[in-house]
């Protein structure tokens, strides 16, 4: 069972609901950080849920990194394990993710179980959830609030720096939500 596998089933069977609502964005392979790191699923909705999978086949080399950008930006974190890291995936993570375990049963379906619930992530980076904007949006969206328009061709982390000065963390999670889930072209799994 490999990584797409999981995503595949768990698309199909954990995530159909969230497909079926049109106030509901689900994207695969989510840039964090300007492409640093990718989530494997994100839910985008009232608030940003990040699903990072790790099968049997995968290794945990690079989830410290993960964690730390899933933690900047997702309102809630989860990750879909292999039954390989089903003991020792504590270690990796902190105790406020949750975690979900992927198995194959005998007639080779892919069950997923809930081990631990996700709760509300506190360490939400401003300036990681403002890099999930477009230029274009941020500079729409500082246009809105009559900043000089010399600012406006400044490089886009400086714009996403003066976003960040403007709106409150809740404030900036929503209105980055609006933006994503009104984009056109934008990817869907």
């Amino acid at each position: 069972m490999n990584d797409l596998e999981i995503r595949k089933n768990f698309h199909r069977k954990k995530l159909q609901r969230h497909h079926a609502n049109k106030n509901t964005l689900v994207i695969d392979e989510l840039g964090l950080n300007h492409g640093k790191n990718r989530a494997d699923i994100a839910v985008i909705n009232g608030s940003l849920i990040g699903y990072e999978i790790k099968s049997n086949n995968d290794s945990l080399l690079r989830l410290k990194q993960q964690v730390q950008a899933y933690n900047s930006i997702f309102n809630k974190n989860y990750i879909i394990i292999g039954t390989r890291y089903k003991k020792i995936i504590y270690r990796y993570i902190p105790d406020w993710w949750g975690i979900i375990i992927s198995e194959k049963s005998k007639r080779h379906a892919i069950n997923f179980c809930l081990i631990r619930k996700a709760y509300k992530n506190k360490y939400i980076k401003p300036i990681s959830v403002a890099r999930l904007l477009w230029r274009s949006e941020a500079i729409e969206i500082l246009e809105q609030n009559r900043v000089p328009s010399k600012l406006l061709k400044k490089p886009r982390e400086t714009l996403y720096k003066s976003i960040t000065e403007i709106y409150n963390t809740n404030s900036l999670l929503r209105l980055t939500i609006e933006y994503l889930k009104k984009r056109n072209n934008w990817r869907y799994p």
